[in-house]
């Protein structure tokens, strides 16, 4: 089944990335015709509350043209007309991401992953502090150069507690150090990093942010978080915009290697907008990129022509903005309503965690946005933000009936009832299930079994009647599609603890989290997150039907490939590089085709781990089969 899929693909990459081609069956090659048919494998349509599934799909000029029966459609459309067979595997829409940090996908390109498996491998500080070094050797930093970890997650190392500055500091005197921590609401710095960012034992701990102090001293020990992490951030060092005009392509892959056809910018500074508008511009973008403006800098982009919320521009669209409330889960800084069972990131007793602004400055940017008619998503975590949230969407006259679609993000700790009063007020939540895995035990350490149990809560919401998505916070956690819809299903934690079995759902839910959800939040459910006649031609092929699995098989699906609007962007399988006039197939990008006829049927592809240069046998069998 393998080798057929190979085809499958192989007549994908085909199509989009080749001009000619000899030696080729008449289903696979006609490149020329305006129409393509995709049949043979099962079509999940995502229309229906329940699965639905049709036989067959057309797709012309980037738009879905037929949806059914396969041979009605070859009554329907020209002799001519493209026949891509799906050989047994799976299409689906293409998935949309809900939320997460694209231009962490640029940024991660000069720094260091930190992370405590699976994402990374670094357990206990001293391998940390061995990766910044050993990164330092390899790209020879300079002196007062920057070395930027990311991924940093204190409850994931052997020593459990922060590092601290003196620790970065004795083996790293002459270069600035910053791990950001897992959740992005926060860092540990090391001297020279707190010195370039003003902070000193006279630094006041500013409203809604953490400062660490060493013991019995004003001194800041490295860990800063929330408020007082979000103007660092902001002046991080990055690439210039050539050098990410050029990582576009890179990082856009890694949306598009997990079948996502639609990606977030979950907090866009105003510079990382006018970065997303020039590669549009230049029609750098390959799937669609939606971008939720910053709160901190509306002052930049509010009644400003140059931002224009709601349209699309050669796949860039300024969607919402983002309002930032509290801060993580796993980094103790949500702000819940009874106090954490274990003190606060910088060993706060009786900690609350905090709000980034008042009720007051809450009201006021809830009332401005709604008045300009710009949709809010608004980040809450712990239920006393929440409490907050929903009294700011109630301030303003605002219930379901105004459609505004009020996204909360996160919506970890919420609290039952405050489901209903969603439904009333028209929000919806855009969940984020893999902390059942990544920090359920932690969770359950910090605020309790009940409340942990009830983290994400996606069957609950349902039966309320709410419409929701599920994300990956990516780079928090990685962007698998199948491992959020695993934790989703499962609820399984590092440990193998259930972490609320009554709230597990069944794979269609999990799979609407991920394709209708997230397109009604965005408001493009007319455009996407179907297989429906006039929407976009966005697909995924996958290798198993991810309904007819098991849950504990899901997470080892795999992205077969991902096509965008007709275009295939992404193919699992590598093509070898070779002479295209050998292989008639003229490609920037090499890949290459067998097209001897002697030995092969049809010509098949030569992925990226089976090349038979030297093999001749190898090679002949390999066709036969």
């Amino acid at each position: 089944m393998m080798l057929k899929k190979g085809f499958f693909i192989a007549a994908l990459m085909l199509l989009s990335g080749c001009e000619t081609a000899r030696n080729t069956d008449k289903a696979h090659v006609k490149q020329d015709s305006p129409y393509r048919l995709y049949f043979g494998g099962d079509i999940v349509t995502m229309t229906d509350e329940q699965p639905s599934y049709v036989e067959a799909v057309v797709e012309h000029k980037g738009k879905i043209v037929f949806v059914g029966n396969k041979d009605s459609a070859l009554r329907q459309y020209p002799e001519t007309m493209t026949q891509m067979d799906l050989q047994g595997s799976t299409m689906l829409p293409g998935f949309i991401d809900p939320h997460s940090h694209f231009m962490s996908a640029l940024m991660m390109v000069n720094q260091i992953n930190v992370s405590a498996p699976p994402v990374g491998t670094a357990t206990n500080i001293a391998q940390i502090i061995a990766k910044l070094a050993n990164y330092q050797q390899e790209k020879n930093i300079a002196e007062g150069g920057w070395l930027v970890g990311w991924g940093y997650d204190q409850e994931l190392i052997d020593e459990k507690r922060h590092i601290i500055k003196t620790e970065l500091d004795a083996a790293f005197p002459k270069h600035k150090v910053i791990l950001i921590h897992v959740s992005m609401h926060g860092a540990v710095l090391n001297s020279n990093a707190l010195a370039w960012a003003n902070i000193d034992k006279n630094t006041k701990t500013p409203k809604g942010g953490v400062i660490a102090r060493m013991p019995n001293s004003n001194e800041p020990a490295g860990l800063i978080m929330e408020m007082a992490y979000i103007p660092v951030f902001e002046q991080l060092p990055q690439p210039n915009e050539a050098e990410m005009l050029d990582l576009m392509a890179e990082a856009q892959e890694h949306y598009t290697s997990q079948g996502y056809t639609h990606a977030v910018e979950g907090f866009t500074h105003t510079k990382h907008i006018d970065f997303l508008l020039k590669a549009a511009e230049q029609n750098k973008l390959i799937i669609d990129i939606a971008s939720l403006a910053a709160f901190t800098e509306m002052d930049k982009w509010f009644d400003n022509a140059k931002y224009k919320f709601g349209e699309y521009h050669n796949k860039f669209k300024l969607h919402a903005c983002k309002i930032t409330l509290d801060g993580s889960p796993q980094g103790k800084t949500a702000f819940v309503s009874k106090p954490y069972l274990t003190t606060g990131p910088a060993g706060q007793e009786h900690w609350h965690g905090e709000s980034s602004i008042t009720q007051i400055q809450l009201d006021a940017l809830t009332k401005k946005m709604f008045a300009a008619n710009i949709p809010l998503q608004i980040h809450t975590n712990g239920d006393a933000a929440i409490d907050m949230m929903i009294k700011t969407v109630e301030q303003a006259g605002i219930t379901a009936k105004d459609d505004r679609r009020t996204v909360i993000v996160h919506s970890q700790f919420q609290r039952p009832e405050h489901l209903a009063k969603y439904a009333e007020l028209g929000l919806t939540p855009s969940y984020f299930s893999m902390h059942t895995y990544f920090w359920g035990d932690v969770h359950v350490k910090n605020i309790g079994k009940k409340q942990a149990d009830f983290i994400s809560p996606m069957k609950a919401a349902k039966e309320a009647g709410l419409i929701t998505s599920n994300h990956s916070d990516f780079n928090v956690t990685p962007l698998d599609p199948f491992f959020i819809m695993w934790s989703a299903m499962a609820r399984e934690s590092r440990s193998g603890a259930i972490i609320g079995a009554e709230q597990r759902i069944d794979a269609y839910s999990a799979l609407q989290a991920l394709t209708t959800g997230p397109a009604y939040q965005f408001f493009e459910e007319n455009r996407k997150g179907m297989i429906k006649e006039g929407l976009l031609a966005d697909f995924v092929i996958v290798e198993n039907n991810p309904l007819k699995q098991d849950v504990t098989m899901i997470k080892n699906n795999k992205v077969l490939a991902t096509i965008k609007e007709g275009q295939t962007v992404f193919s699992s399988l590598q093509l070898v590089g070779a002479d295209s006039d050998l292989h008639g197939c003229k490609s920037s990008a090499g890949y290459a085709w067998c097209t001897n006829t002697n030995q092969c049927e049809r010509p098949w592809l030569l992925a990226k781990e089976q090349s038979f240069a030297n093999e001749p046998a190898a090679f002949t069998e390999f066709c036969k089969n």
